[in-house]
Formats: C-alpha cells, structure tokens, sequence
C-alpha cells in the first residue's frame, strides 16, 4: 500500500515546483521530501520526478500517480472533518487570510469572537489578495478566506472550494467638505464628478480596476493603495476618492461622503475547501465573521463624518 506522507509529498512538488516549496508547504525539511519521492520511486517502481533547470517536473508516471493522490488526500480530508464535526471540538490551528479593508472591519471582532467563544482554537491571520487566498486553499495552506468580487463582474470560484455570501459593501465619492456637492442631498451622478482630480489605488488593484469599470478613461493623479491615506489627501482638498464603506469605520474632518448613482457595489463571502467544510472549526469561524458582518452594519454610520465635535449626516 502507497504511504500517505510520500504521496503529499509528491502532490506538494506537483503543486508547488521545488522540493524546498514543498517542505515549507508540508513543514519539514528539503531533505524529507527527497527522501519520500526516492521510497515512493522504490515503491511504484518508476521515475517520478525529473530536473528541470532548478524546478523539479513530474514524469507521466509521476503526473499520474499525483492526480491520484490529490483524490486519496481531499478523501482523507473529508474523513478527517467528519470525524472532528462527530467529536464537536473547536480547536487546533486555522489559517485566515482576508483582503486589507476586511482585516480592518471584520477581523478584529471575528477573532476576538473565536478567542471568547473556543479558547482551544489557533488561528493565523494572512492579508492576502484574492488570488493569492484562492490558491492558498486550493494548496492547503489557507482554511478560510475572505474574499471580494464586484456585482459586475462576478468571480469564478475554483472547483472544491465552497462559499457563503456575507453582503455587499457599497461604496460612496469622498469629498472635500467645502466641495459643492458636499452640500447636496441624494446620489451623486458619476458624471458630476468625472472631471474631478481623483485619488485612487495603484493600476494592477482590484479597486483601481473597478474604478475604471465605474469611469472608463479616467487617469487619477494620486495613487495610493492605503484608503485611509486616500481620505487624507480628501480632507487637504487635492481630489476626490473611491472608498468601500467596510475601508472606513468614520471620516476624517474635511470630508464628506455621497453616495452614486448608478449604486456601487463589492459582494463580500468567505470562502473554504468544501472538503474541509464540516470541520466545526469551519463552521465556527464563518459564524463569527457572519457575525462581525452584522455588527458592524448596526454600528457603523458609513455617511457620517465629524468636523471637529459636530457630527454630520450626508443622505
């Protein structure tokens, strides 16, 4: 019968293209996972691995018999999470990675939640893109991600990873509070503000992309990926910004925020290997950010914004 840790470590390198990728992946040495492709090799009695240049590239042989492994190790997986679902037990080490804005607006209540309520639990935070979280899962190093994608244009999830929406988080044109149509009640059409000088995140961001979904041509003068630097320059009066409501738990004095028309909006969801997903562990941490979604839509007050002590509200 083919060993278990021989065949992860053939699907690591599969996955991952270098043997020291591998180990750090599966937490141990080079040397182990050389060790285990060298026995699996015995074993089959075949030529699995093959240098290529400083990667190492599986053989047919070795391309098949990962494959194979990739279904055995999401079966041992599956059996794994039923049996801690049947045990009911919240604890162990369980990796998070979540986009920046929802590390800020939901992160902190989640894993205060998780600590109160599962004390046994060992969570890790990672601020990761979307991509980056995607894969993360699909390698097995990520458990649970926070990921976003625009109404527009909706995401495409990988086969085996599973997913739960939590909502959508809106965003508002931030503008200086001597700006005219800060004095305005209602939407604001793009095409008021199109000709504006803009402050956005840098080109290759998935904010800045939707930006030019929003204003197509448009060329910001100040790129900045951090929103809360973007509301700074705001509040000096150099332009106006693009800002999620979730990016934001108030504004800073000097601003002000609109909403627009046409509505923009970000879906927000959690997303695991659906292999993993009656792992109490799991179910525990989509709880607590379900739960961090809904407290901060009863406690944030997304148009408000606080010049000196006086606190105004933009409709």
């Amino acid at each position: 019968m083919l060993d278990l840790p021989r065949l992860q470590a053939l699907r690591a390198v599969q996955t991952f293209g270098t043997v020291t990728a591998a180990a750090g992946a599966l937490h141990c040495t080079p040397s182990a996972i050389s060790q285990h492709i060298a026995k699996l090799e015995r074993e089959t009695k075949a030529t699995l691995v093959e240098k290529d240049g400083r990667r190492l590239r599986l053989t047919e042989a070795g391309r098949i018999l990962a494959e194979h492994a990739g279904l055995v190790l999401a079966a041992v997986e599956e059996a794994e999470a039923a049996l801690a679902a049947h045990q009911e037990t919240v604890s162990g080490r369980l990796s998070v990675s979540s986009f920046p804005t929802a590390c800020r607006g939901l992160l902190p209540h989640a894993l205060r939640r998780l600590a109160a309520e599962h004390p046994g639990l060992e969570p890790t935070l990672l601020e990761s893109d979307r991509e980056t979280s995607f894969d993360g899962i699909l390698r097995g190093i990520i458990d649970v991600a926070l990921i976003d994608d625009w109404v527009e244009i909706p995401v495409t999830y990988p086969p085996g990873v599973a997913s739960v929406e939590l909502g959508l988080d809106v965003a508002d044109v931030i503008l200086p509070a001597g700006h005219p149509l800060a004095f305005g009640t209602g939407a604001v059409s793009l095409d008021e503000v199109r000709e504006e000088r803009w402050i956005a995140s840098r080109p290759g961001t998935v904010c800045h992309e939707w930006l030019l979904r929003m204003l197509p041509g448009l060329c910001p003068s100040i790129l900045v990926n951090e929103f809360e630097t973007q509301l700074t320059f705001v509040a000096e009066g150099l332009g106006v910004a693009f800002v999620p409501r979730l990016a934001r738990t108030s504004l800073p004095a000097g601003t002000v925020a609109r909403p627009v028309t046409p509505e923009a909006a970000r879906r927000v969801s959690v997303a695991w290997r659906a292999a993993a997903g009656v792992r109490p562990a799991i179910g525990a941490t989509v709880a607590a950010l379900q739960d961090a979604w809904r407290h901060r839509a009863s406690t944030a007050d997304p148009l408000a914004w606080m010049p000196g002590q006086d606190m105004v509200h933009v409709v």
